[in-house]
């Protein structure tokens, strides 16, 4: 007996050095992550022209002007205008192709996948350039709607992939029971299988959002004359630096958490709502 006991007792020291030691390497995964993010953040609240720690003198200054400037106001409606029209296209394309991807079999599925997930495998600058050289081919003048196309193709995979590990999950006996009670074909669309796969439709959406906001390559090669706010932030750190740009970088970093927080929140009262019913 009091053998066992020493051998729990050395199991339990062991998992409490397991569990300090994972603790301590979290912590510094975070600070590595989140440093830069908090040094950027003190740049755009320091009263100087360049960052100089520790901070003389804190100023909300840079932050107004960056909020009141027009340039920046059209940087953002324009970033605005391509993530939401990427989100919404992305998001119906995605989910019809997740089904078609994960649900049935079918001649020529294998090739279908192939091709679908091949535009992740390309580096975005390469695809990027790609596209200009498309657009230039068909006469196409490069603009924010042309960067919606460039960004379609490199997210839509994306999303499809997300929303499809929500369809391996998904049961369709589900509906083939509500078809056999006499629902139809829209019924069952809008009643069992979109609730089922919104997860994944909502988590998908979150991504699409977030990769086209704060996409580069893809921007910097598409856009033409209208400018975005990850175009804007490089071309003012190459020449022009000004401390709006570190303002504007920790805006963009509040917005994203702020927006993946909502999104966590209404996916996880969407559940406890089925739970509870």
């Amino acid at each position: 007996m009091i053998k066992y006991w020493g051998n729990v007792e050395m199991r339990n020291q062991a998992q409490i050095r397991s569990d300090f030691l994972v603790c301590c390497w979290t912590g510094f995964v975070l600070v590595a992550i989140y440093l830069p993010i908090i040094c950027s953040a003190l740049a755009g609240l320091s009263k100087s022209r360049y960052f100089l720690f520790p901070v003389r003198e804190y100023s909300m200054n840079w932050w107004e002007r960056t909020v009141s400037s027009v340039e920046v106001q059209i940087l953002v409606q324009n970033s605005l205008k391509i993530a939401v029209l990427v989100t919404l296209i992305s998001v119906v394309l995605a989910f019809f192709g997740a089904l078609a991807f994960a649900r049935y079999d079918w001649k020529g599925r294998k090739l279908y996948q192939k091709l679908l997930l091949l535009p992740i495998f390309f580096p975005q600058t390469v695809l990027g350039l790609a596209m200009l050289l498309w657009m230039n081919a068909l006469g196409i003048s490069p603009s924010w709607k042309t960067a919606v196309v460039a960004h379609l193709v490199w997210i839509v995979p994306v999303v499809t992939l997300i929303i499809a590990i929500q369809v391996y999950n998904y049961d369709p006996s589900l509906e083939e029971a509500a078809s056999d009670m006499g629902a139809s074909r829209l019924f069952i669309f809008r009643e069992i299988t979109l609730p089922l796969l919104w997860p994944g439709i909502w988590s998908g959406a979150l991504f699409a959002f977030l990769l086209s906001w704060g996409n580069f390559p893809l921007s910097l090669y598409t856009t033409g004359a209208d400018s975005t706010v990850p175009k804007w932030l490089y071309s003012k750190m190459v020449a022009g630096y000004t401390p709006m740009v570190p303002a504007l970088g920790t805006m963009s970093t509040l917005a994203a958490a702020a927006f993946l927080l909502v999104g966590w929140v209404a996916i996880v009262t969407l559940r406890r709502k089925k739970a509870g019913k």
